[in-house]
Order: C-alpha cells, then sequence, then structure tokens
C-alpha cells in the first residue's frame, strides 16, 4: 500500500508539473511525437502493403505462374529492345502446351485490353480493363462474384455476349440499378451483364484489375479485340499440382514453350515464365528497406527528443531543488524522489507517444478512403508506439531524477 500511495503522488507531482508548465511540455511533446509519428507511420503503411501483397498471393495462388511476352523483372543489363520484339503469347501456344504439360493442374488463356469505354444507358465508365478470358479462368484465379454467376463452358465455346463486371464499374454505370441481366456496350459491341464482381480495393500485384474490368469469353473478345492494338496483352495463367515445387513446373514450362517456339539451343526465351512468389519476395524485399528507413529517420527524431526531455528535466530539477530539500528532510526517501522525476520523463514520452499514434490514426482513416488501401494501425505497431515511448522516457529520465534523488536535503533547502 505504501508503495501503491508513493506511484500514485509520484503521478501526481508529475502532471502538476506538466500542467503549470504548458510550454515547456509542448517543445518538450514535439520530437517525440515527431519521431513516433514517423516510425509507426511507416511501420503501419509496410503492413498493409504487406497485407495488400499476401491477399493477392493467396488469391493467384503460391504455385501460379504466369507465361507472357514481359518479366516482372528486369535485369540492369538486358536490353530492352529484346522485350519489344518478342512474338506474345497467343492461344495457339496454349493450345499446343495443355496437351503436354504435366506438372499443372489447371489453365487458362486470357488477353487483357485497358483504355476501353463501357456504357449502360447514358453512364458510361471510362478507362475499363477488358478481360477475354477461357473457361478454366476461374480456376486458376479466384473469382469473387458477389452477384449472379460465372459462365458455362458452352457460353465461353461459343462466344455468347455475355459479360461478368467489376465493382467499381457496376457502381459507376448502372447507379443502383440491379445489373444482373442489363445490357451494356462495350466500343461498339453489346453484351448482357451475368455476374459483378466482390469489390477489391487497390492490389499491388492485382494481374486483372477486378474493380476496374469486365470479363467475358475469350471467343467473344475476338470480334471487339484489334489483334495490332498495343495495349492489348496475352497470357498464360497456370497453377501447379500440389506438392510440385514451383521451379519444377517452371522448369516443364520452359522445355514446353522453347520445343513449340522451335528454339534452337543456342536461342534466348522469346517468353517470360513469370512465378507470383519472386515478384512477392522482392516486394518484401523493399518493404524490409522501408522498415529500415522508417526507423533510421523516426530514430533520430526520437534521439534529439529524447535529449530535450533530458535537458528539461535537468531544469525541472534545478527548479524544484528547494522542494526536493523539504520532501526529504520531512522524510521522503531517495525512491521517492527518483520515481517522482522518472514518471515525469515517462509521461511526457508517453503522451507523446499517444499523440503520435492518434496521428497516424488520423492519416490511416484519410489514406483507406483517398486511396483505397487498408491502413488500419494494428495492435503490434501500438505496442511498439507505447514500448519506445517507455524506453526514451526511462532513459531520458534516470539521469536527471537519480541526480535529484542524491540532493543533500540541508543544501537543498538552502538553494532557495
Amino acid at each position: 500500500m505504501i508503495y501503491l500511495r508513493l506511484i500514485k503522488e509520484s503521478f501526481a507531482f508529475a502532471f502538476e508539473a506538466l500542467r503549470t508548465n504548458k510550454l515547456r511540455t509542448f517543445l518538450s511533446l514535439l520530437g517525440i511525437t515527431i519521431g513516433i509519428l514517423t516510425i509507426i507511420s511507416i511501420l503501419t503503411a509496410v503492413d498493409a502493403l504487406k497485407r495488400n501483397v499476401r491477399a493477392s498471393v493467396d488469391k493467384l495462388g503460391s504455385n501460379t505462374l504466369v507465361i507472357e511476352k514481359w518479366p516482372m523483372l528486369f535485369q540492369d543489363d538486358y536490353p530492352w529492345w529484346k522485350f519489344i520484339n518478342r512474338k506474345p503469347v497467343d492461344e495457339k501456344d496454349y493450345n499446343s502446351l495443355m496437351p503436354k504439360v504435366n506438372t499443372v493442374e489447371a489453365a487458362a488463356f486470357y488477353t487483357v485490353t485497358g483504355g476501353k469505354t463501357i456504357k449502360y444507358k447514358s453512364n458510361s465508365a471510362e478507362g475499363a480493363y477488358m478481360l477475354g478470358v477461357t473457361y478454366d479462368m476461374d480456376k486458376v484465379y479466384t473469382l469473387e462474384i458477389e452477384q449472379g454467376r460465372y459462365f458455362t463452358q458452352n457460353e465461353t465455346n461459343s462466344g455468347k455476349a455475355l459479360a461478368i463486371v467489376g465493382h467499381g464499374i457496376a457502381d459507376g454505370i448502372f447507379k443502383g440499378e440491379d445489373p444482373i441481366g442489363k445490357t451494356i456496350k462495350i466500343g461498339s459491341m453489346k453484351a448482357q451483364v451475368i455476374g459483378v464482381l466482390k469489390k477489391e480495393g487497390t492490389s499491388i500485384l492485382n494481374f486483372t484489375e477486378d474493380d476496374n474490368c469486365v470479363y467475358i469469353p475469350l471467343n467473344f473478345a475476338k470480334s471487339i479485340i484489334n489483334p495490332k492494338d498495343e495495349r492489348n496483352d496475352p497470357r498464360i495463367m497456370l497453377k501447379g499440382k500440389a506438392g510440385i515445387p514451383n521451379e519444377e513446373v517452371e522448369a516443364e514450362l520452359k522445355s514446353l514453350m522453347r520445343s513449340i517456339r522451335r528454339l534452337n539451343p543456342q536461342q534466348e526465351d522469346d517468353f517470360a515464365v513469370n512465378k507470383i512468389t519472386v515478384l512477392a519476395n522482392q516486394i518484401d524485399g523493399l518493404f524490409a528497406v522501408m522498415n529500415m528507413a522508417g526507423w533510421i529517420i523516426g530514430g533520430f527524431s526520437i534521439l534529439v527528443g529524447g535529449f530535450g526531455i533530458a535537458n528539461i528535466m535537468f531544469v525541472s530539477v534545478k527548479e524544484r531543488t528547494h522542494i526536493i530539500g523539504i520532501q526529504k528532510s520531512l522524510g521522503a526517501k531517495n525512491f521517492f524522489i527518483l520515481l517522482q522525476f522518472l514518471v515525469e520523463a515517462i509521461a511526457l514520452c508517453l503522451v507523446g507517444g499517444f499523440i503520435g499514434m492518434a496521428l497516424v490514426f488520423l492519416i490511416s482513416i484519410a489514406a483507406t478512403q483517398l486511396i483505397g488501401f487498408d491502413f488500419t494501425i494494428n495492435a503490434g505497431n501500438v505496442m511498439v508506439g507505447v514500448g519506445i515511448s517507455l524506453v526514451i522516457g526511462t532513459l531520458a529520465g534516470f539521469i536527471p531524477a537519480f541526480t535529484a534523488s542524491r540532493l543533500d536535503p540541508v543544501e537543498a533547502i538552502r538553494s532557495k
């Protein structure tokens, strides 16, 4: 009970000192607030991006590979014109590949074309992505349909004029109407809407731009797509069989594609087999650098803030030397004096830390609304902020507090 009372009185002394010296308190808080704001902001942003990448990988599947003209990652010493001159992947490659491959569970050919205008009555959505897909697309890529259904195999093979629209397009052109069964125009062609995709938000590894896209059967897409359109990006997406390493699937696909393209051993690949996990790992490396940068930048700010608090605490000890002498002459123990000033320093850092985290919380809400990423600050980052504040407060306050606790009561009283 005595120790609890001492701690209570220490907090009371500390907060009274903070209350009566508002300008000093504000200046002391500033460095800690900026430091915590910087560190927790970057940690929150990196966590949000990591969640986004993981969600994209989960949707695509960690065993998913994509055969296309362009590699996901460019080598610095690779001439760009070699990629430009490559022949795009086409449906013929897909049809030749599928009967021969043994390591793949499912595959689909699709083509992505951007810059399309989708119209319904007088409403339109500009810059939409159109995807012409084969029937097995939903087996290699998770299509979360909120309303309606996916294409049947007969509808896909016959090239029926049907469409599954992204959530963003549905919101933009239907304005609250039920989209199912409505007829939209894709360029000059009409299609009936049979499904609406669930809202996805912004995604780093989104290969299909789901919120701003329209899925149509590939054979129907052929009547819309201009083969010479540079915006047209055909791909083969494949899902490897469970238990088979991606490297083994990649090796087989490269061997078969080289055979299909009739490349001799001296010729380089004129296609790319991209692994989703490789890109995700590269992005994780970038996140690690961002984390380090956040700790370095925020660390300097917190270090300056810590020195500022230590300086303020020395000033506080000097101003209250007379009071310390009276307290000690009345029987106050060294521990009580030390605790009194240490609590004040820790309280300063905690208040600064909480202000910094509150600002991060407000910024994260604004960023989530504006950008579409989920920038939610998690409990782990809150604990990091509190932990940093406690450590800096303890380190910055200990020496001034220890100095105060060792004062001679007679000399302290005479200092007045």
